[in-house]
């Protein structure tokens, strides 16, 4: 069960905003929910703690998913426990009816997890394979499911998230690739929530000794990928969750400063809302 730090503050935001656009906010982790005021999306909504002492969570869990009001769909990039997770996710599909989109191997995360359906009342008809070149709609939203370049995962996806008020890009925990130079041609991205973070020794998962572990991206690496995106901002993502992983997101000002993109970056953190 999920226990939240925060009460049910946060869920109540998203709910009665109005945004005249569409509004974000940063959930933590790789978290985000998006909003124009009709139709809601979350994508890679995380509550858990990690596994300790191999991942050890340092924020806060920001609200109890049996309290969100509304969703639409609940967008997942690839099949790791951070991005799809049982706890965090089956509990908004119950309550609000929502759809899981997700590549193959993140639900066969979700139906190997009998508690999905046992613990909780989600359908298979919930649960919506995804691949790379979709297009579905949400309310104004359109979501278009694109290539993702992340080593530690099985079958990675991102997605562009188009809207009258503006194109939303989430790149999972992608690293560098040459598709984003294509991306960054075929969509007018204004805002790209991209993974940052450090190198750190991280417990093997079957030994449990120290193992020097690099899952996200270093300062260049992402804004070389914001600049293969052509973004307006850049917001990254990640640095805040696993102790020995943490970053400082300020010191991408010095890297991202010569380059035509992205022009501003958006630093957040957990619970904040910026706009597209």
């Amino acid at each position: 069960m999920v226990h939240s730090d925060w009460s049910d503050w946060l869920p109540q935001a998203i709910a009665e905003a109005d945004p005249g656009g569409v509004a974000t906010w940063y959930l933590g982790c790789n978290g985000f929910a998006l909003t124009d005021g009709e139709s809601t999306l979350f994508v890679d909504p995380y509550l858990g703690t990690g596994d300790p002492p191999r991942t050890i969570r340092m924020i806060p869990v920001p609200f109890d998913p049996a309290d969100i009001e509304a969703a639409d769909a609940v967008l997942a990039t690839h099949e790791h426990t951070d991005h799809v997770h049982g706890p965090s996710q089956a509990p908004i599909l119950e309550r609000t009816g929502a759809t899981l989109h997700a590549p193959d191997d993140s639900l066969a995360v979700a139906r190997e997890d009998e508690r999905w359906t046992d613990e909780w009342n989600v359908g298979d008809e919930q649960l919506d394979e995804v691949v790379e070149g979709d297009t579905f709609e949400i309310g104004a939203f359109t979501i278009h499911v694109e290539d993702a370049h992340d080593p530690d995962a099985t079958h990675p996806v991102s997605y562009a998230i188009e809207h009258p008020a503006g194109t939303f890009f989430h790149g999972g925990d992608t690293k560098p690739h040459e598709c984003f130079k294509r991306i960054g041609e075929t969509y007018d991205i204004d805002l790209a929530a991209l993974a940052f973070g450090s190198v750190g020794r991280i417990p093997d998962k079957e030994t449990r000794e120290p193992t020097r572990t690099r899952w996200y991206n270093d300062e260049n690496h992402i804004v070389e990928v914001a600049a293969a995106l052509r973004t307006d901002r850049l917001l990254p993502t990640h640095w805040d969750m696993w102790k020995g992983l943490t970053a400082d997101p300020t010191a991408l000002h010095h890297h991202a400063g010569s380059f035509e993109h992205p022009h501003a970056l958006e630093i957040v953190e957990i619970g904040d809302r910026t706009d597209v």
